[in-house]
């Protein structure tokens, strides 16, 4: 029993700590930050800390082929474009709105793991997709559903990360990770990233100065990246623990605690629609999210 507290309190914090990371990103565009500058320091502190873990476990980063083929892919669709578009999407979406429609990676990955012969098809999926879609149209159609409608053209915008992070699941799904555990590979492809997007900041002139005096942009980045850090390394933890399935469970706090710290920290308040559409969107999860096999409990 001690042992189930435990696992389920772990649960809760990792998704208390990744939602914070959306309301933290809208802070972080707050005052003229643009993507490239922050997805570099992002994956710079995302390789100090696992760099870091990887020296104090006395993990080796692999520099074959295989494995920097498996840097470079989850560098760009774990990272480059899906953060690129939610960096994008934070300055102008309410945070909450962004939490809510996140909660559509395990509903677009489903159609992308039928494609790849990663799933098979079951009715009820089926069905959690279709209402993942009418969360969406609850958000975009009503007249009261946003607080400026002029916002309604960067809802797509918004959709760009969920479809990359489904990729990404499947891309590990159907390839692997060349036999690299999850830490080298948010390692290297942290490094990767870094790489990808400093000539970027510096053409662009989205170059953030990392000098004090730091504002409270630099101090959200920071915060974020650092909590998506040690979520992650939560998150392969308690898989390993508790099963994926139960890790899975995680969807809902994110976006949960996503639009509950958007409301705390940034003071945003939504409509009926929002809120139905939140609804629709827990439901549709359910759904979609894969149930344990031959009977047994998550992970138990």
């Amino acid at each position: 029993m001690r042992s189930t507290v435990f696992l389920f309190a772990a649960l809760i914090v990792m998704g208390a700590g990744w939602g914070m990371t959306l309301p933290l990103t809208k802070i972080a565009v707050s005052e003229g930050y643009r993507q490239f500058g922050l997805i570099f320091w992002q994956s710079a502190i995302g390789a100090v800390l696992m760099g870091g873990l990887c020296l104090v476990t006395r993990r080796r980063l692999p520099m074959h082929g295989a494995a920097l083929r498996t840097y470079l892919a989850i560098a760009l669709i774990g990272t480059v474009f899906p953060n690129a578009a939610s960096y994008q999407a934070a300055v102008y979406l309410p945070a909450g709105i962004v939490a809510i429609l996140m909660s559509l990676v395990p509903m677009l990955a489903l159609p992308i793991a039928l494609a790849l012969g990663n799933d098979s098809f079951q009715p009820r999926r089926l069905l959690g997709l279709a209402l993942g879609l009418l969360a969406v149209l609850l958000i975009a159609s009503p007249e009261a559903s946003l607080p400026d409608r002029a916002m309604l053209v960067f809802l797509p915008l918004a959709l760009i990360a969920p479809l990359f992070y489904a990729f990404e699941g499947n891309y590990v799904a159907r390839w692997g990770t060349a036999g690299l555990d999850p830490v080298q590979v948010m390692a290297g492809a942290s490094l990767f990233g870094m790489g990808i997007t400093l000539p970027l900041a510096l053409l662009s002139g989205q170059w953030i100065d990392p000098r004090p005096v730091w504002g409270v942009p630099d101090l959200a980045l920071m915060a974020s990246a650092v909590i998506h850090a040690a979520a992650y390394t939560t998150y392969v933890w308690l898989v390993g623990r508790a099963g994926a399935v139960f890790a899975a469970q995680v969807a809902y706090l994110v976006t949960g605690f996503g639009v509950v710290w958007a409301m705390v920290l940034l003071g945003e308040r939504y409509s009926l629609w929002v809120w139905a559409a939140f609804g629709v969107m827990m439901v549709g999860l359910t759904l979609v999210q894969p149930r344990p096999r031959f009977g047994r409990a998550a992970g138990f």
